[in-house]
């Protein structure tokens, strides 16, 4: 069921809630953010699989769609905006939901996403706990790596050096610490996002005082962690007990 947080057509969301009542509280809520590396050629039926699986082990699901690059005119500040917003939304929704269990789960671009709404300052809708899959977590090391054809400085809008505002508003490094326990699930084979981004953030969240999970799989690569059977989407089941119906 979709659900609008703006006037633009990519601002909305999809509620996918478990059949029945629920728990006296309502039910946890996992919000997935895609990846894509923010470009708008990609959406969000890339995390339906993982939606229909959260939704039969009782989570209600908030799939987001947001700004991306291209012609839904994404970028930093619209694409963050949106993530906000998005998860702000659910206070407005009718469906019996516990806004105290709401986690974010994303993949790639997306995971940047979830580890940068963990670091919101005062939302109306806090998150209990994120979770990066792959994360692009780390905005100017991406850069320097010069990612897919260094769609970093388009998203931000320039070099680290020429916009460094936009680096400090956008990175999920530099909004540590966050105070939101956060896990990152990553392959040592991904030739799409290293692994190393991953290792030096669980490195500085720790450092920061944050409570940071690092899951390496050696052998996987960069998209097993959207298959419902992966053993990649299993670790994250397993780190999300705390919260799970």
């Amino acid at each position: 069921m979709p659900h609008s947080y703006g006037p633009h057509r990519h601002q909305f969301c999809e509620l996918s809630v478990p059949e029945g009542d629920g728990p006296a509280g309502g039910f946890p809520v996992s919000v997935l953010i895609h990846g894509g590396f923010w470009r708008d050629r990609y959406c969000l039926d890339l995390m339906d699989a993982l939606a229909h699986d959260l939704r039969a082990r009782g989570w209600a699901v908030w799939n987001v769609e947001y700004r991306r690059l291209g012609e839904s005119g994404g970028g930093v500040p619209e694409t963050t905006d949106d993530v906000a917003a998005a998860i702000d939304a659910l206070a407005e929704c009718e469906a019996p939901l516990d806004l105290d269990r709401v986690v974010a789960i994303g993949h790639s671009a997306g995971g940047h996403l979830a580890l940068w709404a963990a670091g919101r300052h005062d939302p109306r809708v806090p998150l209990a706990a994120a979770v990066g899959q792959a994360p692009v977590c780390d905005l100017e090391t991406a850069f320097r790596m010069h990612l897919s054809d260094g769609v970093v400085e388009e998203f931000a809008r320039g070099t680290p050096a020429d916009v460094p505002a936009n680096y400090d508003a956008a990175c999920p490094l530099r909004r540590l610490p966050t105070g939101v326990p956060q896990l990152l699930v990553h392959g040592e084979a991904d030739d799409i996002v290293p692994a190393d981004l991953s290792r030096g953030f669980v490195a500085a969240a720790r450092e920061a005082g944050d409570h940071a999970t690092l899951v390496l799989r050696s052998s996987d690569g960069h998209f097993e962690h959207i298959e419902p059977g992966s053993v990649a989407w299993a670790a994250v089941i397993q780190w999300l007990a705390p919260w799970a119906p």
